[in-house]
């Protein structure tokens, strides 16, 4: 059975390649022309425990999760006990023969919670806590278990390769359930084994070792079990150009397209995957000249030092941003009011991540909006940009260098820890849709003659600007108010005028972003239904939203990019004949949701929320909206969905 779609998982130990493997899976759907979409969960800790990546493969686009599994690889026990309730009837579970005897309470990694929330489950259901009897359960509801010799077919991998120490090819576990994977989809090998190579590129030793161990256990599942399992994955013809990249990758070259020249960071999850990213590329090609360039990436001794350097930076005329999450911003918080104080063009960008505190420091958050919005001491204009999804994650960071030099403001990105990583199949980006606008720069010849005012009172409150060291541009910064000059002011009538003119910036931000920057429309713009939501929760509505209205159920959806200043009157405007404005996302308080309530004044009838540190999928926002439709929803859902 050729579908349209597939649903694959892998699992295991935290440390045991599980990225490794889901990464070459979606390449190698990528050259045979099919659409990936994968999300990625682990732990905190560095190595042991639960880790999975599903992997959503299809003929055409897709932008969220599902929750069901059509195919489970699992590489240890855990990962069968915690996901086979997520394995559809006719869907597969490969597991090590050597483990199907595990009594599951024995598994050591399970944590307290989990077992006493398990063990309820099997008494209900009269089961025995076995693995082999929950196994042989999944297949009595139609679920095929493929139990494989992993230690027979290491052995004859190490043998082949004249290793005597089993221990040293034990890791290709990962490359062993990609080969049983593929042998029952009847996938192409050759496209994996490119997709191999391309992974470990830079070691072909490695790139033999993994090739053989996949042909291996790929022979062995078409020898094995021949066409008994029913899904199939077929490539299809394309002449599209695509890339498959994560969020984290994303923002990265978006920041390269956008000019940026200086990254600081201090190294935090989910933040700092992007800047090794740019470390690893620090080198690039410039399009002006054919020469080369760089991007200098800064480790700096901690958040503080990361956000004034990027300041200094900017300050000289350089493109500068800094990268972080939650508690990495907490402690940049001093130097973002010094930055709006002196009108900085730096760029933040926010990975938001489970909170607060430490919280879930690899898990999913969308809980810091209005700390974003009112970060810092007393009142100053920012842009607080929030993406919706990987495309999205690219051109806004790059457009918000543009916003950073025009206003003459910090521009804070804000994106969260399942955009940065999940990955995604997309159609080439088109660099050519961004130019840069460096707003009003004056130069050394334009100053001759003149009085230069850094902080000169200006119409629309952006005042011409030089680069440190420009001659004749003498000018001050400090961290206490100041005047046109930036010599130290407190004058009551100086203090008045300062402070309009740095907060007229955000009028002029209304008057002069487009619409179309600030927010996006789906669906139908007369529907007396309608969706609002920012950020991460975008894919599955959309997706939702498309299935619903082929139900026959009309619906609008609102997403809120530009959620600082808020295009209150698109808004109002928008939502004002609205029976019911349902409110989604990512937190427990229905942020947003409130901000429209305090500009607009128009209430949210409806808010489907989620919290636990796992991003929304299709399945669960379609059954939450569904539910509202036929009116038999309460006021507030929460979703609860992902182990």
């Amino acid at each position: 059975m050729v579908k349209e779609e597939l649903n694959w998982m892998a699992g295991g130990p935290q440390g045991s390649g599980v990225d490794s493997a889901a990464n070459i899976f979606g390449r190698a759907c990528g050259y045979g022309g099919l659409y990936v979409y994968g999300r990625r969960e682990y732990h905190s800790n560095i190595k042991g425990l639960h880790s999975y990546f599903h992997l959503r493969v299809s003929t055409r686009e897709v932008s969220a999760n599902v929750n069901d599994v059509d195919l489970l690889a699992a590489f240890d026990a855990e990962t069968v006990v915690r996901h086979i309730n997520e394995v559809v009837s006719g869907g597969g579970i490969i597991v090590d023969k050597d483990q199907v005897n595990i009594k599951i309470f024995s598994i050591p990694t399970l944590p307290h919670e989990f077992k006493k929330e398990f063990r309820q489950f099997l008494e209900k259901k009269g089961w025995s806590d076995s693995l082999s009897d929950l196994l042989s359960e999944a297949e009595r509801a139609g679920v095929h278990v493929f139990r494989i010799p992993y230690m027979d077919l290491l052995k004859e991998v190490a043998a082949e390769l004249g290793i005597e120490q089993l221990s040293k090819v034990t890791r290709m576990i990962n490359v062993l359930t990609l080969g049983i994977s593929f042998g029952l989809l009847d996938y192409d090998a050759a496209l994996v084994e490119k997709a191999i190579a391309s992974i470990f590129a830079e070691k072909p030793k490695i790139v033999n070792m993994n090739i053989l161990a996949f042909r291996r256990a790929y022979n062995y599942a078409k020898q094995t079990f021949g066409n008994s399992f029913e899904h199939k994955l077929e490539k299809t013809e394309t002449t599209e150009k695509r890339i498959f990249l994560s969020g984290n990758q994303a923002v990265a070259l978006g920041k390269v397209l956008g000019g940026c020249r200086i990254q600081t960071y201090y190294p935090i999850i989910p933040a700092a995957d992007e800047s090794e990213y740019l470390e690893a590329h620090e080198i690039i090609q410039t399009t002006t000249d054919g020469g080369k360039g760089a991007v200098v990436v800064i480790q700096t001794e901690d958040e503080i030092a990361a956000v004034n350097m990027a300041s200094g930076a900017a300050l000289t005329g350089a493109r500068a941003a800094t990268s972080t999450s939650g508690p990495g911003f907490s402690l940049m918080v001093e130097g973002l009011a010094w930055a709006g104080n002196n009108e900085v063009p730096v760029v933040i960008t926010y990975y938001q991540r489970g909170a607060p505190s430490t919280g879930l420091p690899t898990r999913h958050g969308q809980d810091d909006l209005r700390f974003a919005i009112h970060a810092g001491h007393g009142e100053f204009p920012r842009i607080v940009l929030a993406s919706g999804d990987i495309r999205e994650c690219f051109y806004d960071a790059a457009i918000a260098f543009n916003y950073a030099e025009r206003y003459q403001l910090p521009v804070i990105h804000l994106i969260d820890k399942a955009l940065g990583n999940s990955s995604q199949t997309y159609p080439i980006f088109d660099s050519n849709q961004f130019k840069i606008e460096r707003g009003a720069i004056l130069n050394e010849t334009s100053l001759q003659g003149a009085e230069y005012k850094r902080f000169s009172f200006t119409e629309n409150g952006v005042s011409p600007r030089v680069f440190l060291g420009t001659k004749n541009g003498v000018h001050w910064y400090t961290g206490d108010e100041h005047n046109e000059f930036g010599h130290i002011s407190e004058e009551s009538t100086n203090r008045t005028m300062m402070v309009k003119k740095r907060m007229k910036k955000l009028e002029t931000i209304e008057k002069e972003v487009p619409t179309e920057e600030k927010a996006k429309f789906f669906g139908d713009k007369n529907a007396k239904n309608m969706i609002v939501s920012w950020g991460t929760p975008k894919g599955a509505i959309l997706e939702a939203l498309d299935t619903l209205s082929k139900e026959g159920f009309s619906l609008g959806f609102l997403q809120i990019r530009m959620v600082h200043p808020l295009p209150k009157e698109y808004i109002a405007g928008t939502l004002k004949n609205a029976e019911k404005v349902i409110d989604v996302e990512m937190n427990y308080s229905g942020q947003l949701g409130g901000i429209i309530t305090e500009k607009t004044e128009i209430s949210m009838s409806f808010h489907i929320l989620k919290y636990n540190g796992r991003p929304m999928t299709t399945t669960e926002v379609y059954t939450a909206l569904k539910h509202i439709m036929l009116n038999q929803a309460p006021k507030r859902q929460v979703l609860t969905y992902g182990s």
